[in-house]
């Protein structure tokens, strides 16, 4: 209890954003991996309101919040008190690298949150080279990267290129989550390999990461609570990509629901191109918030044509005001990541 009395008030002194630590597993396109990867600015959010509640497994929340594991309390929050130094520092000189893997993304329908598996691998360093190996911000093995279209030779290595390792990390993740449609195992199979997790997911006969978790190796374990770890700290909250595909479900039959019961938001059936990270920075909302009310939001529209778009009112006057620059921003962003 002492530790989470220090923990809360050292939410009130501290905006926390970014994190290090180059990880030592890699492996083959079929088989092996180990990777971790926006960011709020402080002067919007106050951690302090973010984190309130955050180690209270038994305080009450609304349908849409994204509430952390009660199984990863302990890891989170000895990480985050190790690593909120550290993280601090991160913001200003990584936005540059935040900013570039959000448009690789969102042109690929990946959660642009997902950016923080780089930062769990490698501090976004393209130098970082683990001792089995892995090399640059995604720390690819030379099989996986060669795999995944990379030029890695005496004289050129493509996985210390930014940009090109981060377009394939984005077709790794997105091939990885056709695999099992949930982000916690998609980040365990980056780390260990596909057929290690299959290999968890029969003896422990469950998809539920919390489940089979002590099926993995311990990397893996501690690779998964990460980048939960990284990523509440650097949001402030948890997000799509730190829930089990059970949940996620859960979370998106609750926006459903609230639909017709919130008077303050409002819902308008969209259709076209639109990119989650043009919505949010034209309407300067933060990314977790835009996904709780609208979950799975890329891959949605991607696959279905239309979704339906919700925002609270005053952020949907400005949608309508702001549509045709938005669809614009959005089809750069598509643009700008084609490859």
């Amino acid at each position: 209890m002492n530790k989470l009395l220090l923990l809360a008030t050292s939410f009130f002194c501290l905006t926390l954003e970014g994190f290090s630590g180059v990880p030592q597993i890699g492996g083959s396109y079929a088989n092996q991996f180990s990777k971790d990867s926006s960011i709020k600015d402080p002067e919007n959010s106050d951690p302090k309101d973010a984190f309130k509640d955050l180690f209270d497994p038994e305080s009450s929340s609304n349908s849409s919040s994204f509430k952390l594991n009660p199984k990863a309390i302990s890891f989170v929050q000895d990480y985050v008190e190790d690593e909120a130094d550290r993280l601090t520092k991160m913001k200003d000189w990584a936005k540059p690298f935040f900013d570039r893997i959000d448009k690789i993304f969102a042109g690929k329908n990946l959660p642009v949150e997902l950016k923080y598996l780089a930062v769990i691998e490698s501090d976004l360093r393209t130098s970082a080279t683990s001792r089995v190996g892995a090399a640059g911000p995604w720390q690819f093995m030379v099989e996986t990267a060669k795999g995944l279209g990379l030029k890695v030779s005496r004289k050129v290595d493509e996985r210390r290129d930014f940009n090109k390792s981060t377009y394939a990390a984005a077709r790794y993740l997105n091939d990885l989550y056709k695999t099992y449609s949930d982000w916690l195992l998609v980040i365990a199979a980056y780390n260990c390999g596909p057929g290690v997790v299959n290999s968890a997911i029969r003896k422990s006969k469950s998809t539920n990461f919390w489940d089979l978790q002590y099926y993995l190796p311990t990397e893996s374990r501690k690779h998964v609570k990460k980048f939960i770890a990284t990523h509440y700290i650097m949001e402030g909250d948890g997000g799509l990509t730190t829930l089990t595909k059970k949940e996620t479900d859960a979370l998106t039959f609750a926006s459903s629901s609230a639909q017709d019961i919130d008077p303050n938001s409002s819902v308008l059936n969209i259709s076209g191109k639109y990119s989650s990270i043009a919505i949010v920075q034209n309407l300067q909302m933060s990314i977790v918030d835009f996904n709780k009310s609208n979950p799975d939001f890329d891959k949605q529209l991607s696959a279905n044509g239309s979704y339906n778009l919700r925002l609270p009112n005053d952020k949907m006057l400005v949608f309508h005001a702001n549509k045709q620059q938005i669809l614009d921003q959005s089809i750069q962003i598509l643009l700008s990541s084609a490859r």
